[in-house]
């Protein structure tokens, strides 16, 4: 690994070039990485809906019967698109100080995931703590809905034993 490599997974510098991968979503951009928001899907839903009418108007316009399947098919991704596209209003930051409120412990080491939860894909926070203790005492997760911030179900703690 040179100096100028990041640490993790990534994608190679020229490949990132070449496929034009976001700057939110690539690893060689410098600066504290942001989750991208679901939000997004509203755009690809967006897309989906004119493609669905260019397939109607076309259905209508004398080509195959079959267009009316791919416009409906279209319309059905773009509604799916649009219910899926939920606002991340809780960042990572806000999780992991939520996360840390709500175990008996108090936190030193701490990280957060997102999962998507149900069929329109809600974000769901995991937030892993550790106690502060060195080696720590106790191990906690927690989920933090990412749209309203409440805590999911009761938080999970854990004694950690020395073997």
């Amino acid at each position: 690994m040179t100096d100028r490599e990041p640490a993790g997974i990534h994608i190679p510098q020229e490949t990132a070039d070449a496929e034009a991968v976001p700057e939110d979503l690539d690893s060689w951009a410098l600066g504290p990485y942001e989750f991208p928001s679901p939000h997004r899907r509203r755009l690809s839903g967006w897309v989906y809906l004119g493609a669905g009418i260019l397939a109607a108007a076309g259905a209508m316009s004398e080509l195959p019967a079959g267009m009316w399947l791919v416009a409906a098919s279209l319309a059905v991704l773009a509604g799916w698109h649009m219910l899926t596209a939920w606002p991340l209003e809780v960042r990572d930051s806000e999780a992991l100080e939520s996360a840390a409120r709500s175990v008996s412990f108090p936190v030193g080491h701490s990280s957060g995931s997102i999962r998507f939860e149900g069929w329109r894909s809600r974000p769901i926070w995991n937030v892993l703590l550790y106690a502060a203790d060195n080696p720590p005492s106790k191990r906690g997760l927690v989920l933090i809905d990412a749209v309203t911030g409440e805590v999911r179900g009761e938080p999970y703690e854990e004694v950690l034993g020395s073997e």
